[in-house]
């Protein structure tokens, strides 16, 4: 039985009871699930943190959100992943978001976080099962040990650099 996400049957989500991490949300690779996991647990930490309390949390969450991100795109580019592929330009887009949240919060939208927090409750099953899960079996095809950081043939792959689309400084 496959438990993976996949593009079909992205694991269901509530946006204000927050995400439960389960087997769909399982991209076949061990390392990028345990980040995701913690992603899921800090998401839910943010829903259930009053308010007027979130922020020092929400600013871990942008921290390990960044840490996140610069994992999968080193991968990517560590294991010549299309290096024209929208997956980072997600990223930097949620990135970016993710910032501007702070602002407004500061200023005079103290729920902006909470909003913000069930936007990505609906998002992250969808990005789990189609970006994340293509990178884990490009991952696997490769040799590729996401622990290690290495490939068990380096002389297969030509590593890429990320541009076009799949830039971190695409806009």
């Amino acid at each position: 039985m496959n438990t993976t996400a996949t593009p079909e049957a992205p694991a269901a989500a509530s946006p204000a009871a927050g995400l439960d991490w389960t087997p769909r949300l399982e991209t076949g690779d061990a390392r990028m699930d345990e980040t995701h996991e913690e992603f899921v647990d800090m998401l839910n930490q943010l829903l259930a943190t009053p308010i007027d309390q979130q922020l020092p949390l929400y600013r871990q969450f942008i921290e390990h959100t960044q840490e996140h991100f610069a994992q999968e795109e080193r991968w990517m580019v560590a294991t010549g992943f299309a290096p024209d592929n929208c997956h980072a330009s997600h990223h930097a887009t949620i990135m970016e978001t993710l910032h501007a949240v702070v602002k407004h919060y500061e200023t005079d939208d103290k729920e902006i976080i909470n909003r913000l927090a069930e936007a990505l409750v609906e998002w992250f099953p969808q990005h789990a099962a189609s970006m994340d899960a293509g990178l884990a079996l490009h991952m696997k095809s490769v040799g590729f040990d996401s622990k290690t950081e290495t490939l068990a043939d380096p002389s297969t792959v030509r590593p890429a650099t990320m541009s076009g689309c799949g830039s971190v400084s695409c806009s």
